[in-house]
């Protein structure tokens, strides 16, 4: 069981996600870091009005609970990549750690910058969106969230 270590800086927000589940299914264990600077590819109100109707959704007591902090944004998009509700899919859920901007513990470890396979380099393709693109640190700031990076 490997450790991967991820640098989501200027990566597309799915694209990282299906490569951290991909890893995840592997068995081994994911950290990604700079969560806040992960893009969402799109028209900026279309995405607002995505990300606040899944806030909005349900009721505060039962649910769906949808995250507001951009690491956990990001945690709920590899969720929904993996077979949660196996598990095998909870083991490797267990297994994810995501963190806004790089935490003590991280410091002087090398990150990846991970390209989806058979794609463009991400970083490469989230520079090429011009201003179809939004950070989810934007995103959760929109939602509510208190600026805390």
């Amino acid at each position: 069981m490997a450790e991967r270590y991820f640098d989501a800086s200027n990566q597309i927000a799915g694209r990282l996600a299906s490569v951290a589940a991909k890893q995840l299914l592997n068995g081994d264990s994911v950290f990604i870091i700079n969560a806040e600077k992960a893009v969402v590819s799109g028209d900026r109100v279309y995405t607002e009005n995505l990300f606040k109707e899944k806030h909005d959704r349900g009721d505060m007591y039962h649910g769906p609970f949808y995250p507001r902090e951009p690491e956990k944004m990001l945690g709920r998009m590899i969720r929904g990549m993996l077979p949660f509700h196996t598990a095998r899919g909870k083991e490797a859920f267990r297994r994810l750690r995501v963190y806004k901007s790089v935490p003590a513990e991280l410091k002087g470890r090398k990150f990846e910058k991970p390209a989806a396979e058979g794609r463009r380099r991400a970083a490469d393709a989230a520079g090429r969106l011009g201003s179809k693109r939004m950070e989810i640190g934007e995103i959760s700031v929109k939602l509510g969230a208190k600026k805390l990076w």
